[in-house]
């Protein structure tokens, strides 16, 4: 029981550090117009992004193995899709960490180009940060929300958590699920207050979650005694 009681402890920590570091892998430089000419002066910008959204690999991962062996005592198979999709998702996140660096590559090109290479490196960079968007913002975010309406469901059903925390976060994953698809259809831009405010509801979940998962924990002893007339009868 103590054993559970400090992963699912370190499982709400890691939240949080995933939390910091998703803060901190924004860059701003990115988002100006003439990103492409400020970034050999904003260098730093791009390194920390870069090392910030690194560390969210094993923060996003970690909290997924630290849940594993309690959530597959409630359904097996829906706790391997979750951490399935947060595999997945890990794999986006590194895709993001590479594409982070090639800002640096362009930045010095654009830098050193004359008027004639400049209109090619603008237009390189333009797809470069599409590129990026939709990796974190469309693939990472979806991989991250089915895996996240996964978790839900296995909480909700266990009653391990209370059931208004898991119903705010199927509420939560879903709404960053259509964010996502908002940005993949045109309909909205990232960092834009539409984008930001229909994923406020996952993101304040999420703070709220964390706090739970250290101070309390699992409530196992509601689940066991829910399901001992079942393993009676088995």
């Amino acid at each position: 029981m103590k054993e559970n009681r400090r992963a699912v402890a370190m499982a709400g920590a890691l939240v949080i550090v995933g939390m910091i570091a998703g803060m901190l892998s924004v860059v701003p430089v990115i988002e100006e117009s003439n990103y492409l000419a400020l970034i050999p002066a904003h260098e730093n910008q791009i390194i920390v992004g870069a090392v910030s959204q690194f560390i969210m690999i094993p923060a996003y991962v970690g909290f997924a193995l630290y849940l594993y062996p309690t959530l597959r005592k409630v359904n097996e198979a829906l706790s391997l899709g979750f951490l399935g999709f947060r595999m997945v998702a890990a794999t986006f996140h590194f895709i993001g960490v590479i594409l982070l660096p090639l800002f640096l590559v362009l930045g010095q090109e654009f830098t050193q180009a004359g008027a004639s290479g400049a209109a090619h490196l603008e237009t390189l960079g333009e797809l470069l940060r599409t590129a990026r968007d939709f990796v974190n913002h469309v693939a990472l975010i979806i991989s991250l929300g089915l895996g996240d309406l996964l978790l839900f469901g296995i909480l909700y059903r266990s009653r391990l958590v209370p059931r208004w925390l898991s119903v705010w976060g199927l509420v939560g994953a879903g709404s960053a699920i259509l964010a996502s698809f908002l940005v993949l259809v045109g309909l909205t831009d990232v960092v834009t207050p539409v984008y930001l405010a229909i994923n406020a509801p996952l993101a304040l979940q999420s703070l709220v979650m964390a706090i739970w998962l250290i101070a309390r924990g699992f409530d196992t002893r509601t689940w066991a005694a829910a399901h001992e007339p079942e393993a009676r009868r088995g």
